[in-house]
């Protein structure tokens, strides 16, 4: 039986149900109402917020999760990996819209869109509001998976230099240059854009803080579209008010929603926008059809055909 505790369209649910006509399906909003068929569940599709070692325990039958989001902060990966279940997410799915957010971003501050909307609220005609180009800057990506490539794809158009960040060095599609660990500082000094794509794991924890910050252009633009714990918020708040870099776009943080007695709110440096780089009305149709894709796979005992496997040791 597959279960189903993410809260999906009536028509995507019409959609799985025509091409598995086979299978038995049954459908809910939340782990609350799903949980009563946990135990003879063998395929979930959830969101990957809603699982915990003892609701693992319980689920006796479980032989795959299927995580229709790409973060997987909260799963209990210990407890999964003891009953050896398989995992697989929908990365991939947000590069799109999160990489349309990133150039949009991008402009929006070079262009003082912000600046030209309130001289428009205050009927103020004034033509030497400072623009400048993205057009043969130097954008640095923290985080070389599908979003980062994606970023730098449209980057491209742009005709901007590209730099990328991975773990181990390896080559990635529209990256002029890569650097690991070892090799990062000059991302930060050379890059006018750093986009922070990086995952939340044991290793990027609070991954970006004082020492990068001092590091890049004072002209710098950091953008955080990965999340929020990858970056030290105190330290990019000092970096802000001594002007160490230019401004911030920030779409994740450390406590989300962002507190209100944060500080980053009124700071004119900084563009805050609530966790929603990566929405896109196409988001389950995109997920689905990679689960569509993979229960074919695992129906056929082909799991090695299956995308998206996460390891366990990993998280991501």
């Amino acid at each position: 039986m597959i279960l189903s505790s993410a809260r999906l369209r009536e028509e995507i649910k019409d959609e799985i149900k025509k091409r598995f006509p086979e299978e038995e399906f049954r459908f809910y909003n939340n782990m609350k109402e799903a949980k009563a068929y946990l135990e003879q569940a063998e395929i979930l599709l959830s969101y990957g917020e809603d699982l915990t070692d003892e609701l693992v325990a319980e689920a006796k039958s479980l032989r795959w999760i299927m995580v229709i989001s790409a973060g997987l902060d909260k799963m209990p990966f210990e407890a999964l990996e003891k009953q050896d279940v398989l995992i697989t997410n929908a990365r991939g799915i947000h590069k799109t819209p999160m990489a349309e957010y990133t150039i949009s971003m991008m402009l929006q501050v070079s262009r003082k869109a912000s600046l030209l909307l309130e001289n428009q609220k205050q009927h103020t005609w004034d033509r030497k509001v400072p623009m400048t180009e993205i057009s043969g800057k130097t954008l640095g990506i923290l985080g070389t998976g599908a979003i980062g490539c994606e970023i730098a794809r449209l980057a491209k158009a742009f005709n901007m230099r590209t730099i990328g960040f991975n773990r181990s060095g390896h080559p990635a599609e529209n990256l002029d240059l890569i650097v690991d660990k070892e090799g990062i500082n000059k991302l930060y000094e050379e890059s006018d854009f750093i986009v922070n794509v990086l995952p939340s794991t044991q290793q990027t924890h609070q991954f970006v803080g004082e020492r990068a910050f001092s590091l890049m252009k004072e002209s710098a633009i950091f953008i955080n579209i990965g999340r929020g714990t990858t970056v030290n918020e105190e330290e990019l708040i000092q970096a802000l008010r001594e002007k160490e870099i230019s401004h911030s776009v920030l779409d994740v943080f450390e406590k989300e929603p962002l507190p209100e007695e944060s500080p980053l709110w009124d700071m004119e440096n900084v563009t805050v926008t609530p966790h929603l780089s990566g929405i896109s009305p196409q988001y389950q149709e995109r997920a689905i059809e990679i689960f569509c894709d993979n229960l074919t796979s695992f129906r056929k005992d082909k799991s090695e055909e299956m995308v998206n496997i996460i390891p366990y040791d990993r998280g991501y």
